[in-house]
C-alpha cells in the first residue's frame, strides 16, 4: 500500500504471502508512476533498500529511507513511517478487514477500496455540517 502524507490511499495491491515487500513495492511503485506521474518522493522504511530504491531512481521517484537513530534501543518513533501503520489500523476498525475472508486477492482489494471509502465519506460528511 502507497499512501500519501495524509494517509489517504495511492497505491494498492494485494498479493500472497510469499512474495517479499521490496519485490511487490517495485511492482506497486509503477502502478502509482502510472497513475499519479507527479509522484515524486516516497519515504520507505529499511526493508525497502537496494532494488526499491534502484526502480524508483528509474521512474524518477526519491525514496528515503526511514532509519532508527544510531544507537536508540527500545521503541523510536520514525518520522514518517507511522502514516501507512495508521492508515492500516483505519482499516482494521472496519470489521470485515480484520481476518482474511476473502478467496482472491480482487476481493479482498474491493473490499479495502470500500473501507477507504466509507472513511473518507465520513470526514466529508463531517465537514459539511
Amino acid at each position: 500500500m502507497i499512501v500519501e502524507t495524509e494517509g489517504r490511499l495511492v497505491a494498492l495491491d494485494v498479493l500472497d504471502a510469499g512474495q517479499s515487500d521490496p519485490d511487490a513495492g517495485q511492482d506497486l511503485l509503477e502502478i502509482a508512476v502510472a497513475e499519479h506521474p507527479r509522484l515524486a518522493l516516497l519515504w520507505a522504511d529499511g526493508r525497502y533498500q537496494g532494488g526499491f530504491e534502484d526502480r524508483a531512481a528509474e521512474l524518477g521517484v526519491r525514496v528515503e529511507i526511514a532509519r532508527r537513530p544510531p544507537g536508540a534501543k527500545g521503541f523510536v518513533l520514525q518520522a514518517r513511517r507511522w502514516v501507512v501503520e495508521r492508515t492500516f489500523a483505519w482499516l482494521l476498525k472496519w470489521r470485515r478487514l480484520v481476518r482474511d475472508y476473502e478467496e482472491t486477492a480482487e476481493s479482498s482489494k474491493a473490499w479495502i477500496y470500500l473501507a477507504m471509502i466509507r472513511l473518507y465519506l465520513r470526514r466529508l460528511a463531517r465537514l459539511a455540517y
